[in-house]
């Protein structure tokens, strides 16, 4: 009997301590809680209030507690810290959001784009030559002719930090030629039409990019889904172009026949000229913004715009020139000459810079 005595004072003195204890809690303003014995317990919403202690009526709890705090409970989104009221500094979301658009580790890419402008002529380089006029060519600007032009680039990278990444990288461009009609000198101070067969360019470049995230500044766009970012590359490219020939089919008066004695050249008609291609190896530099977000599985994807300057294009230097010659006869006529007249000219060359304005989309798998 006196140990059922014992345990029952124990008790009650464990669940005076314990009422005291859970009043006090500063949990948020209108939480009503029990304590052990079940009654209501009903916290101060005054936070200056002075503590008058615990005051038990039987069937309810009620204490004040000492400069208790009033908490404001957050609900919905954090707020963005740094505006343009307070200047301080970049704007935090949510840690997932971060974490999700953050850049980590290895990565691989592939990126597939379309060329909307394609910039750059070839010019001849022999215009003041003796006799230039003998070997067609494009003396005036010949832009490049532009099927459509698909880039292709292989990625291969890393992240140093959430904001900057490098990566070095293959692309490849092919689908620009030579022009399919180009102006040749007439030999009198003017150009005639002349058609071009051949003359494919492809480049190809190796190169080292640097990227940088730019959300420091401008924030994540469409609630969080976009990260916008810059880069540039600077690198080696192999310019091909391929041989083509130049077709002039213009006649080119050198004698009156009437006045021609026999075997005297009176003209030249159906001037052929082959253009051997050469590879040139160019620096070259690319400018790069746009906007990445992510799919499943650790693949992002980036939208991007690209300026590739991939520096001139250039022939090997040689020309052979095949051209049909008409000869007098002496009673007032010319006829064909039985032979095809052939002259080789080197050191010759066409040449004219490249660039590019890419559209594309990259697909970037991270380890």
């Amino acid at each position: 009997m006196k140990q059922v005595s014992f345990f029952a004072v124990l008790a009650g003195a464990m669940l005076i301590a314990h009422g005291p204890v859970m009043a006090a809690y500063p949990v948020y303003t209108g939480y009503q809680g029990t304590n052990a014995a079940g009654q209501v317990v009903y916290l101060p919403s005054n936070a200056g209030a002075v503590n008058t202690g615990v005051v038990n009526t039987g069937s309810v709890v009620t204490t004040n507690a000492v400069n208790a705090a009033s908490p404001t409970r957050v609900t919905g989104a954090l707020p963005r810290v740094g505006s343009n009221a307070t200047n301080a500094g970049r704007q935090y979301y949510e840690p997932a959001d971060f974490d999700r658009l953050a850049d980590s580790g290895l990565y691989v890419g592939l990126s597939v784009g379309y060329s909307a402008s394609v910039s750059g002529a070839m010019i001849a380089d022999y215009m003041d030559e003796q006799n230039a006029w003998f070997v067609p060519g494009a003396f005036q600007e010949a832009e490049f002719a532009t099927d459509t032009v698909i880039p292709l680039q292989l990625s291969v990278g890393a992240s140093i930090n959430n904001d900057i990444r490098v990566d070095f990288s293959y692309l490849r461009y092919s689908g620009i030629a030579y022009p399919s009609m180009t102006q040749s000198a007439n030999g009198i101070g003017g150009y005639v039409e002349t058609a071009v067969e051949g003359g494919a360019i492809t480049s190809n470049a190796t190169m080292l990019n640097l990227y940088y995230n730019i959300d420091a500044y401008t924030g994540y766009l469409a609630g969080g889904m976009l990260r916008p970012y810059v880069g540039v590359g600077l690198g080696i490219s192999l310019n091909t172009i391929a041989d083509y020939v130049v077709y002039d089919g213009t006649f080119y008066s050198e004698m009156e026949p009437s006045v021609a004695g026999p075997g005297d050249l009176t003209g030249i008609s159906d001037v052929y000229a082959y253009h051997n291609g050469g590879t040139t190896e160019q620096l070259a530099f690319a400018f790069e913004g746009g906007l990445t977000t992510e799919l499943d599985g650790g693949m992002k994807l980036d939208f991007f715009v690209r300026y590739t300057n991939l520096g001139q294009v250039k022939t090997s230097g040689s020309i052979i020139v095949s051209q049909t010659e008409w000869l007098g006869d002496g009673a007032g006529s010319e006829y064909p000459a039985p032979y095809d007249s052939v002259f080789h000219y080197t050191n010759w060359y066409e040449s004219g810079r490249l660039s590019t304005i890419d559209l594309g989309v990259r697909l970037r798998l991270q380890f």
